[in-house]
């Protein structure tokens, strides 16, 4: 007996595995040997290509493409309409599927909305990709960028509000209480 919810239109291929608590909403695709993690949640009018990994607690609003090569980490947002890419130099007559470039998104990463995430990146832990953006290059962890082509505009606690340091680098997330550390172009967590 299946542990997760798939609504009557989903389509689900053989040889997945899909965990506990997951919910697939109506006209979405999951492919052949997907790996999805406990507490998921795949929107309406999702494809999951085949052998594309999703940690536990991986939330996939509507109308979004994850393609092969893609891995997201738990705690993971995938916001609407955002899209992933698997080859760098498309063209509809040459096969490149011995090319795909793998994309890693780290966990606790939001995408925002309308958003592209061209291959061969990561995403680090706890990012936030504002919507509509274009990933052309490596976003670091707790790192906000926006536009296209994305540029780093700030830093995010994992609690997904903005950051602001003090002159000697160091910070206090209001809402939690995190405390984090700047330095050179890293931000780290004090735990």
């Amino acid at each position: 007996m299946k542990k997760y919810y798939s609504h009557e239109t989903a389509i689900i291929d053989e040889g997945c595995t899909i965990g506990e608590g997951t919910k697939v909403w109506h006209f979405s695709h999951v492919m052949s040997n997907c790996v999805i993690g406990e507490n998921c949640n795949i929107g309406q009018n999702v494809v999951v290509s085949p052998e594309v990994v999703l940690g536990r607690n991986v939330k996939v609003q509507n109308n979004v493409s994850i393609y092969t090569g893609v891995i997201c980490e738990d705690d993971v947002f995938l916001g609407p309409s955002m899209v992933f890419t698997n080859v760098i130099n498309p063209r509809s007559a040459v096969s490149r599927r011995e090319e795909y470039k793998p994309t890693l998104v780290r966990k606790g990463a939001s995408i925002g909305a309308n958003a592209t995430i061209v291959c061969g990146n990561e995403i680090g832990a706890y990012a936030m990709v504002g919507a509509g953006a274009v990933i052309t290059k490596p976003v670091p962890a707790y790192a906000l960028v926006v536009g296209n082509p994305a540029k780093q505009i700030g830093w995010v606690s994992e609690y997904g509000n903005r950051l602001h340091f003090d002159e000697k680098g160091f910070t206090i997330c209001e809402e939690s209480g995190e405390k984090y550390r700047k330095q050179d172009k890293v931000v780290v967590r004090i735990v």
